[in-house]
């Protein structure tokens, strides 16, 4: 199987967005584990005056557990999905919270400008065609000392840990996803995760762009060793000559 990329993709995301909060509620700790990875952003309580982007927003999970954690936020949450994002806006949100249609890699031609005090990206740049590209337009509108926290499926290298998502995959998931008519779709997720860098993989990526700061954080539960949170922050203008 090729994986899926770019208009494909978003077009694989949303026929399955009727059904994605489905799936997703049967995933134990999938709220609670953004939140933890929101709160990993180290940012000031409750947000006040802070501006984060939250990058591959899908139906608003990531955006909900960004508005949990920093209520007082204003939250910009961007999905190439629009079938995602229209799911997505149905819900309730505090004032501040608005929904761009875009894909990663063109923030600036959808007007979404920075500089932005935090970017958090869940389940994101495995998806992407290119994540160097979305990694320097991350850095890009981040501003100096902006934070980055990026939730995602990134294997820790072990075989066992492997061994267990492709179990859970080919158990659960795909039977699941199959008879709801998204088999393509989560073929899709379980290779992009077996292909993408491991945890560690992923953070010298990070580092490459020129993040500082930048550490490969574990989360628990049956995913441990499978998602992490990979945080880092941008230099000061004066350390990255910007």
């Amino acid at each position: 199987m090729t994986l899926l990329r770019d208009e494909d993709l978003a077009a694989a995301f949303d026929h399955a967005s009727r059904s994605y909060d489905t799936l997703v509620s049967a995933n134990p700790g999938y709220h609670g584990q953004l939140r933890r990875s929101a709160r990993r952003l180290g940012l000031s309580a409750r947000g006040a005056g802070l501006r984060v982007l939250d990058l591959g927003c899908g139906t608003g999970a990531s955006t909900a557990a960004l508005a949990a954690v920093l209520p007082e936020a204003e939250i910009t949450a961007v999905d190439a999905s629009a079938g995602m994002l229209e799911r997505a806006a149905r819900k309730p949100w505090h004032e501040g919270v608005s929904f761009v249609h875009a894909p990663a890699e063109r923030l600036t031609e959808a007007g979404v400008e920075g500089p932005f005090d935090a970017v958090f990206a869940a389940y994101l740049f495995r998806n992407v065609s290119d994540p160097d590209a979305v990694l320097s337009a991350v850095r890009g509108v981040l501003a100096p000392r902006g934070r980055l926290a990026v939730h995602e499926y990134t294997l820790s290298g072990r075989a066992v840990d492997r061994a267990v998502w492709t179990g859970v995959c080919r158990g659960l998931v795909l039977p699941v996803a199959t008879v709801l008519g998204d088999g393509g779709l989560y073929r899709h997720l379980w290779r992009s995760v077996v292909e993408f860098d491991t945890a560690d993989g992923f953070a010298a990526r990070v580092r490459s762009h020129g993040f500082e700061a930048v550490r490969a954080l574990p989360l628990p539960g049956w995913q441990t060793g499978i998602t992490h949170t990979i945080v880092a922050r941008r230099p000061a203008a004066a350390e990255d000559g910007r």
